[in-house]
């Protein structure tokens, strides 16, 4: 397995900004109350759902899933969901196409579903790697869907590989506890993922896309300075507004 990405106070500065935000949304501080919500709800969902010892089988996004310890979990946290619905609507008949952060693998399968000739699942957790090669001979799309432990992009060569990439990251910065809590943290000022955008655009063909999913709860600033350093445009194409939080997917084209 590939080594954390590593990231200098430099390289993040030069990307960090809290001004208007370049995905057309304003981030700014949360309330007191918003912010003990969303600790309690990490705390509630690290060490009751995160961090269990068992296999579980579970069914979502129209897929019986193999869940494994350490891998988010898309029934309990509907992300996943919301976004293998809008991949529903999507056409990538013959298409390749990456999804970095897999976990279980369901994003891969849903664009194999429709239509993807060929889905490489990378993530930096070996449990989500194995679950997503499980799941889709599960499924019947092991043919199709390939799960690859690597950190984001780094294992594959830069060149045109695919045609769209997806990615639903980590929504929060912070320095995750440990392998179980990356799907939740990103590392301080999104250490972890900040990288993720340099590489997909090395590694998409002329006229590629990536599909993005972040949170209301995400630095949006952060991410719209790291997007347009990479040289994309981004355009919202889908929000889901939830209790605590809205779900934002993103079109990146590149300029």
């Amino acid at each position: 397995m590939d080594d954390v990405t590593r990231v200098d106070t430099a390289a993040a500065a030069a990307v960090e900004s809290k001004s208007v935000s370049g995905l057309g949304r304003r981030s700014g501080p949360h309330s007191l109350v918003r912010r003990a919500l969303r600790a309690f709800i990490h705390f509630f969902s690290y060490h009751f759902i995160l961090s269990r010892q068992n296999i579980r089988v579970s069914y979502a996004g129209g897929f019986r899933l193999t869940v494994r310890p350490t891998v988010f979990h898309p029934k309990f946290f509907i992300s996943s969901e919301k976004f293998a619905e809008f991949i529903d609507t999507l056409d990538f008949t013959g298409k390749r196409v990456c999804e970095v952060g897999t976990g279980t693998g369901i994003l891969a399968l849903a664009a194999a579903r429709s239509g993807a000739e060929l889905v490489v699942a990378t993530d930096i957790n070996p449990n989500a790697a194995l679950s997503a090669n499980e799941n889709a001979r599960g499924n019947g799309l092991g043919d199709r869907v390939t799960g690859v432990c690597t950190n984001l992009m780094a294992a594959l060569a830069p060149r045109p590989l695919f045609d769209v990439i997806l990615s639903s990251p980590p929504k929060h910065a912070g320095e995750p506890k440990d392998l179980t809590d990356r799907g939740w943290h990103a590392g301080p000022a999104y250490r972890d993922i900040i990288a993720l955008f340099d590489q997909a655009r090395a590694r998409l063909k002329p006229g590629g896309k990536i599909y993005l999913m972040v949170s209301s709860d995400t630095d949006l600033d952060l991410f719209g300075k790291m997007i347009d350093k990479a040289g994309f445009n981004a355009r919202e194409v889908r929000a889901h507004s939830l209790v605590v939080e809205s779900l934002i997917i993103y079109e990146l084209l590149p300029r």
